[in-house]
This record gives structure tokens, sequence and C-alpha cells, in this order.
């Protein structure tokens, strides 16, 4: 048994672009670190842009597989979901033809191609759960509605196939457990696993202001709004609630990047007026 539990594994992530964003970010720390204590470690994805991703995907901290990449990212601009789930569905297919077994195999966003992976019986699947994606997307027409019921329900069902469940919060679990409801009468519970952040790549700070710092993009599904309330309501508590800092000298800095659509960009900017 001791043996076994010190034995290295060899370990697939698929994960649907990688290329740089929050989620990529996980993904690259997880596998950076898993190679860095022995493990095999190889990730697959349907899109890598090497001019626009980060730098350990093209340094060899692990190698990365491209599958499906001529397929569509979105049907004039539409069906973004079935195009992530048909692409996501094509590097599994791949992954399962084309290499022999992996001893664990992590899943990041589209749980979709879990029912695939599980035909390997010895394969032990995890699925990494950022948020639900069901709450992500517009149910605001009858159209949409109509289209996104399928995925939804596909979403909760295969979501609940995974060996394990990962989300990154306490507060995801509970938006986890409040969505899928069904899951969660079964008893099948995400663990939290908190993103990583490696301190030592910062300087020490210069200055004992408090900075809250937002980085997203700029999109409505991001909620930047959010944070802009949340400081302005904290001018408004009473009481030493920084624990001796300056309420004056507190700031809050948003950074990010803005959408390639410049019909999106600016009804994003409009959001913040």
């Amino acid at each position: 048994m001791a043996k076994k539990a010190s034995s290295k594994l060899n370990i697939a992530v698929i994960h649907p672009d990688l290329g740089i964003g929050g989620a990529e970010r996980l993904i690259v720390d997880a596998a950076v670190e898993l190679a860095s204590h022995g493990h095999k470690v190889r990730v697959f994805t349907a899109h890598h842009d090497k001019n626009r991703c980060f730098e350990e995907t093209v340094s060899g901290s692990f190698p990365v597989s491209v599958y499906g990449a001529f397929l569509p990212r979105h049907i004039f601009y539409r069906l973004h979901a079935l195009c992530a789930y048909l692409r996501c569905l094509f590097v599994a297919l791949c992954v399962l033809v084309r290499w022999s077994s992996f001893d664990v195999i992590l899943v990041d966003q589209v749980s979709v191609v879990i029912p695939l992976l599980k035909l390997k019986k010895s394969t032990k699947v995890v699925f990494y759960c950022h948020f639900p994606d069901l709450l992500l997307a517009q149910h605001t027409t009858l159209l949409r509605r109509i289209y996104r019921k399928p995925i939804d329900f596909v979403e909760e069902i295969t979501t609940g196939m995974a060996d394990l469940i990962l989300v990154n919060s306490k507060f995801t679990a509970s938006t986890f457990a409040n969505t899928f409801k069904h899951l969660d009468a079964q008893g099948i519970r995400p663990a939290v696993l908190y993103p990583a952040v490696n301190v030592d790549q910062f300087d020490e700070p210069k200055s004992s202001k408090l900075n809250f710092l937002s980085i997203n993009r700029f999109e409505r599904k991001k909620n930047i709004d959010l944070a802009i309330t949340a400081f302005a309501m904290l001018h408004k508590l009473e009481g030493d609630v920084l624990q001796g800092c300056n309420l004056a000298e507190v700031s809050l800095t948003i950074a990010g990047k803005s959408l390639p659509s410049i019909c999106l960009r600016i009804c994003t900017i409009d959001a913040f007026y």
C-alpha cells in the first residue's frame, strides 16, 4: 500500500483552450507542480497559440498536445457552448484512441467528456468546476432557453460522473449545491481546492497602503461592478473594520483585457456608468 502511495502517476489534463486566463493559470500551475513532484503530465487541448499563452506551456515544463484546432469555436459568433462541447469531445476521443491509459485525467471546465473518459475503467477522472456554466449563460429569450436546456441537463449529469469534483472556493461549493440540486440530493458534493499563487514571484511590498485588486476580462458575466459596489460599501461601514488601516488611503484597482468585439466592449464599458 505504501509503495502504491509513493508511486509516480501518469496524468492527463484536458482543457478546452490553453490561452491566457484564470482557468488556464490554474491548470498550468497544477501541471507544473505535479511534474515537479515526478509525475508524468501531459496537457491536451483544442487550441494552443504559442504566441499568446503562459510561458510554461512552451518552455518544456510539460508537453502539450493539440487536437481539433480545425473545429470552429463558434458559428457566426453563436453556439459557443455547443462548439466547445464538440471540440472537447474530439480531444477526449483522441486521448482514448491515440494514447495508452492514464492513471488520472483532470478535466477542466467542460464535463461532457467525462462519460467518454470513464470507458477506461482503470482511469480516475477528476473534474475541476470553476463555476456552473449554466449560471454564466444567458437564458433571456425562449430560443436561448430551448438551446440551453439540453446543454444544462448534460452539464449536471456528466459532472456527477466524475470520481472527484473540485471547486475553487467554499462559495463555489455552495453555488454548486444550489445549482445542481439533483447531485446534492444524491450526496455528491465537491471538495475545495484553492487556486495556488506563487508568492515568490512578487517583490516585497513597498507601501503599507491597502489596495484591492480585481483582474478580469471586461465582460458582463465577470460582474466587475460587484467589486465597485463592495468597495463603496466598505466606506459606509462603522468601526475599525480594516484593523488600523486608514480608510481614506484604501484604493481599488481594476485591471483586465477588453473584448475583441467592439459591440461587446462598448456594452461592457457602458455598464460601468
